[in-house]
């Protein structure tokens, strides 16, 4: 699989450094709903999430609950969002909660604004924006994660959770896709 890649962008153990602060200062801000006994909701964006997601709570000392969404961008064998479409029911008890929203990558920022005013229509007390990975350069909406693993390059990335037509997920570094690695 590493042949298909023109280089690895980030290795797993940079990864999990980073993945490791981020959880500290996820905790950091979630402890003073954890004093004061608030609900605190972890809602992964699937599928692209499940291994950041898996990584992060591993670090985060709060009581919390995990309630799962499913989204879609990428259909397929493509490399070009095609925009967001929620493919899974969207929590619904959300009011008065300190909800998360992890994600893999802020590409374009259409899937988590989408989420973000569900969410929030849903009454939520608070809404915490964490992704691994960031692409300043294609973000269109106003919204922006309150953390970020990574800045990267406008380049199609694989590995740690994210996929290219169901594949590479399982790699535990992020590189980056080659041209003609795609169909």
């Amino acid at each position: 699989m590493q042949e298909d890649l023109s280089e690895i962008l980030l290795d797993a153990d940079s990864i999990a450094r980073r993945v490791e602060e981020i959880a500290l200062e996820l905790g950091r801000r979630l402890a003073p709903m954890a004093q004061r006994d608030e609900p605190v909701v972890l809602v992964p964006v699937l599928t692209g999430s499940l291994v950041f997601t898996a990584d992060l709570i591993r670090h985060l000392p709060q009581k919390m609950r995990l309630d799962v969404v499913t989204v879609s961008s990428y259909a397929g064998a493509t490399t070009e969002s095609r925009g967001a479409t929620i493919r899974g029911a969207v929590p619904e008890d959300m009011a008065g909660r300190h909800v998360v929203l992890v994600d893999d990558i802020f590409d374009t920022g259409n899937t988590l604004s989408l989420l973000d005013g569900l969410v929030r229509e849903r009454g939520a007390a608070s809404v915490t924006i964490c992704v691994l990975l960031a692409k300043p350069s294609r973000y269109e909406v106003d919204l922006r994660p309150d953390l970020i693993g990574f800045e990267i390059p406008d380049a199609f990335v694989v590995g740690y959770g994210l996929d290219y037509d169901g594949l590479y997920r399982n790699l535990p570094y992020i590189g980056i896709l080659k041209p003609e690695a795609v169909k």
